[in-house]
């Protein structure tokens, strides 16, 4: 992963052509000396749009998560340390939006907002957030009863401090364990809806819209160069 994240992150300095540079004199063309990974129908570089594609599909993975981890740190917190009615209500409300399937919720949603690199970020940010609000509330609760709590508590400390000062750092290392799943989650679902053609736009490369242009049966059965490499940055 680590390999691939400083590849994707310095693209320009480790590409050989611009990644939507068309040239059909060299169109699908297969793996060589000139172009590492091949060429795709129009003569695009394939190694090149596979790192600049990366720096997308990480973008979006990354940004993603963030937003995700944001709305369920937030709520999570809250429902753990008010407990009660709060609790009640917040759960209920991670409880239906974990009901409906996520692909199929963001799909709808995407036919109605459009494609963009913004949008498919908070679409999967916005629908992404229930399994750390469940893991945040679950912390929270066995920790708002510890002394040091109580401590701050009895010294004046508001429920702001006792929440993002004493008591949500103390959760860090199972969020960070939680947010590489996340990450890999966005990257999946970014996959998926460039794949079905509402995620991110061409030309613009993202490894999802990449398979989405080599899902022919001829170029799956004649150019696997075309299809393998951004399916294999997925995996």
């Amino acid at each position: 992963f680590s390999i691939i994240l400083l590849l994707s992150a310095f693209a320009p300095v480790f590409d050989r052509y611009p990644p939507n540079k068309l040239n059909l004199r060299d169109k699908f063309q297969p793996p060589s000396a000139t172009h590492y990974l091949g060429t795709d129908r129009v003569g695009r570089d394939i190694w090149s749009r596979t790192l600049h594609g990366g720096r997308v599909s990480l973008t979006v993975g990354f940004a993603a998560a963030l937003v995700a981890m944001t709305i369920g740190v937030v709520l999570g917190a809250l429902s753990g340390y008010y407990g009660g009615l709060v609790d009640m209500l917040i759960m209920r409300f991670t409880d239906v939006v974990m009901t409906f399937p996520q692909v199929v919720i963001i799909l709808t949603v995407a036919t109605f907002v459009g494609q963009g690199l913004l949008n498919v970020i908070l679409l999967i940010g916005l629908f992404s957030w229930p399994p750390t609000a469940r893991l945040v509330r679950g912390q929270v609760l066995s920790l708002r009863e510890e002394q040091f709590v109580k401590a701050a508590r009895s010294l004046g400390a508001s429920d702001g401090a006792l929440i993002f000062k004493h008591i949500l750092p103390s959760v860090i290392a199972p969020l960070l364990a939680s947010l590489t799943f996340a990450i890999n989650g966005a990257v999946l679902l970014e996959a998926g809806l460039s794949f079905l053609g509402v995620g991110i736009p061409l030309p613009t490369a993202s490894w999802g819209n990449m398979l989405e242009t080599a899902r022919s049966l001829d170029v799956l059965q004649d150019g696997p160069w075309m299809w393998i490499p951004p399916a294999i940055m997925i995996l």
